[in-house]
């Protein structure tokens, strides 16, 4: 797959920039009951705050590209976190040759992926009819470029896509502006204002609405639910088409074209910027020696890791950020960040822009703080208001991360507070919006399973990884009250393990265990998965789980039963199969199911239990056989950049088990050599002699020239710049690092 590929780019590998690596189509062959990465086409530049897309897809449709689909209908403005989520603020343009054709359906052009160049910086197709679409973005917009076949009628279509929205048409200036107003988290009265130019006159204009398609022929002005415009050129016509769109006014959405799109005469110009950026981006995390293969599966997974989340703020006349606030509708100067569900990315999506990021991660800790007095609540599914979903409070681990990390942007009190707030509070929104089940969960020490719960054991589990944050937090800052509030609910993990079993159950609110244990069944007491998954969310206490489980020995038995028991499933509470589970079964790793969150962390525990190459084993064969640059490139959903971020950790050999500590738990890393090149100018290199996909376990180890034992390393160790060296063979070195120094943190001793 990935040699047909690289053949349909028409670039040669010793030619390519790092940037022409990364695929935005990996993933993308996804589909409701299988997901391969649920990724669409992504034109982007870093956390952009507006990406562009093919739209192969109905409007509406989260499914907006799929790798099968024959046709497109139409170039958005894309702001998708998930599939399962939709999108917001969408609005496209399609160019039509021939007649003219509005209907979503019937102006659906035909097109052969050998046509198709897709890269993070820039996008190409031609379509079967000889019609030609480019586009390389911006951060808040993009420029496109239509190219019509010869003598054929050369129209561009804007539709409006399935809310309120307005057009205005402006020939003389050969303009359109507007608003869109679309989206499942949106405020009342949220707009999305836009403003098109386009570099050819038009010959013809009208406006027209998505629903009966009723067209409108040479009127100027319209508004109502899907309003859209069109416009026509000269037969054959060669169009460059310049967008930016902002939340704030159509005068900033103005001045933002200006800012960012302004002295770009040609697409070509924009295209050569947006490369650069990535290629700037890339080489801060360059990685030398192995595959092309690898080399393209690590860049597309580090482009993905750098999409989420999105800018939500502007820039002024004066170069100052300000925006519209998703929360409360007003304006405000500062940055804000939206789109990301942190149940998703504190794992790992964070924790790797702690690393390459860390200027922006102190605005997002800002931006966390000033969503909390907007709303009520600190985030953790914002799209771009807050949505609630999943489990737990995780936006204490972003918190205690950066400040344990030397990112201290913010206020520790305000943030304690805040988080005690959402800890003992249950908000409007989705169960993870403030804690469902708190006051039990705080008398009884679990929340219990019960009519209408969500995941109860699921919950357990992740307010107590949550309390640890917030305990961390309160001890680092000197805030005794904190500390001790949190320090007594962060080994509730402890109530629901049962020793019988082996593994965390749900109880009732008599503290029984529930019945009919399967600890193969799906849904009811756990969150997208079953007791296998979740039996290793103790993040913070590994040390304490080895001891629920009767010691090092037992801990590795069980890990290793994961992969050596049946990949069979239960469907439980969810009644069928869902893709989940599906991709779990093809996985065909026992019970590993990579593809979802909580389970993710699992195979780097070894570590902590004397048998670290079994860790360096695992790591190194899940990379190897569940991720690859291709269109089914992912094992499961990607997730805004948390998948495409364990590979990118765990490939450079590192990996971020207990975000709110200072440390990596070191694995095996795929490349001879990487180097980070840091913000504060130092660069750390991790070099990884006679690396080869056979030598993945490590020999011996030093950092800075100095004899290292520990399978940890603290996070200034790699902000100071230096050099780890892993000499690296076929065998494991099973005597190397054993003594409990050489383990990763826990929070028993």
């Amino acid at each position: 797959m990935l040699v047909i590929f690289f053949a349909a780019t028409g670039v040669k590998a010793q030619q390519k920039s790092l940037a022409q690596y990364a695929s935005t189509l990996q993933g993308t062959d996804s589909e409701f009951k299988l997901s391969n990465g649920n990724t669409y086409p992504t034109t982007s530049l870093p956390f952009g705050m507006n990406a562009w897309s093919p739209q192969t897809g109905k409007n509406g449709n989260g499914w907006k590209y799929q790798y099968k689909a024959e046709t497109i209908r139409g170039f958005q403005q894309a702001h998708q976190c998930s599939p399962w989520s939709e999108d917001y603020a969408v609005f496209s343009l399609m160019p039509v040759s021939g007649a003219l054709t509005l209907d979503e359906n019937k102006r659906a052009t035909a097109f052969s992926h050998a046509n198709e160049k897709a890269f993070p910086y820039y996008y190409k197709v031609k379509f079967n009819n000889g019609l030609t679409t480019e586009m390389s973005p911006t951060e808040r917009g993009a420029q496109l470029r239509f190219a019509f076949p010869k003598r054929k009628a050369a129209y561009v279509v804007l539709d409006g896509y399935i809310r309120m929205s307005e057009v205005k048409i402006y020939p003389e200036e050969r303009k359109i502006t507007g608003y869109v107003n679309n989206g499942r988290y949106i405020l009342r009265g949220f707009r999305n204002y836009f403003v098109i130019t386009f570099d050819q006159p038009f010959t013809e204009y009208g406006t027209w609405e998505n629903e009966k398609n009723s067209i409108a022929a040479g009127e100027q002005t319209r508004q109502g639910k899907g309003v859209g415009a069109y416009v026509r050129f000269k037969d054959g016509a060669r169009v460059q088409v310049k967008v930016a769109s902002s939340y704030i006014s159509p005068e900033q959405a103005e001045l933002t074209l200006r800012q960012e799109l302004g002295a770009h005469a040609s697409l070509e110009d924009t295209k050569a910027a947006a490369e650069k950026v990535w290629n700037t981006l890339f080489n801060r995390v360059k990685v030398e020696g192995g595959t092309e293969a690898d080399k393209a599966t690590f860049y597309s997974c580090l482009f993905r890791a750098n999409l989420f989340s999105h800018q939500f703020f502007e820039y002024n006349e004066k170069g100052e950020p300000h925006y519209y606030s998703p929360y409360d509708g007003k304006i405000y100067n500062g940055y804000m960040y939206t789109d990301n569900g942190f149940w998703d990315t504190f794992r790992a999506q964070f924790p790797l822009n702690t690393l390459i990021h860390p200027t922006m991660q102190g605005r997002y800790m800002q931006a966390l703080l000033a969503a909390q007095e907007q709303c009520g609540w600190l985030p953790s599914w914002s799209f771009p208001n807050e949505g609630g979903s999943m489990v737990g409070n995780h936006a204490i681990s972003l918190l205690t991360d950066a400040w344990v990390k030397g990112i201290r942007t913010f206020d520790p009190k305000r943030a304690l507070e805040a988080y005690l707030h959402e800890a003992t509070n249950k908000g409007p929104w989705g169960p993870a919006n403030g804690r469902q089940g708190w006051k039990e969960y705080y008398q009884l020490g679990y929340v219990p399973q019960t009519k209408g719960a969500y995941g109860p054991v699921s919950q357990t589990l992740e307010y107590a990884y949550d309390d640890f944050c917030g305990y961390q937090l309160a001890k680092e800052t000197g805030h005794p009250f904190y500390e001790q509030v949190f320090a007594r609910q962060m080994y509730n993990y402890k109530n629901v393990y049962d020793p019988a079993t082996g593994f965390m159950r749900a109880k009732d609110r008599k503290g029984s265990w529930l019945p009919d244990f399967d600890p193969y069944e799906w849904g009811g007491p756990y969150v997208e998965g079953n007791a296998w998954h979740w039996v290793w969310s103790v993040f913070h206490d590994v040390k304490g789980l080895i001891g629920l489980m009767g010691g090092e020995a037992n801990f590795v038995a069980k890990l290793d039963s994961v992969f050596s028991v049946p990949n069979k499933v239960n469907v439980g509470s969810y009644g069928s199969m869902i893709h989940e589970m599906t991709e779990m079964v093809k996985a065909d790793m026992g019970q590993y199911a990579h593809g979802n969150q909580p389970i993710q962390h699992m195979v780097y525990l070894y570590t902590y239990a004397g048998q670290p190459w079994k860790t360096q084993y695992h790591v190194r064969n899940v990379m190897r056989r569940l991720y690859n640059a291709s269109p089914a490139g992912y094992p499961g959903d990607e997730d805004q950049g948390q998948t495409s971020s364990w590979y990118v950790m765990s490939a450079l050999g590192l990996y971020s088990v207990c975000p709110g500590t200072d440390q990596y738990v070191i694995g095996s890393p795929v490349f001879p050599k990487a180097t980070l090149t840091l913000e504060n100018g130092n660069q750390f290199i991790i070099e990884a002699v006679n690396n080869s996909a056979e030598n993945v376990y490590i020999q011996s180890a030093t950092l800075n020239g100095q004899p290292y034992s520990h399978h940890w390393i603290r996070h200034a160790d790699i902000m100071n710049g230096g050099k780890l060296v892993l000499q690296m063979g076929p065998e494991p070195a099973v005597q190397r690092g054993l003594g409990e120094a050489d383990k990763p943190f826990s929070l028993s001793k």
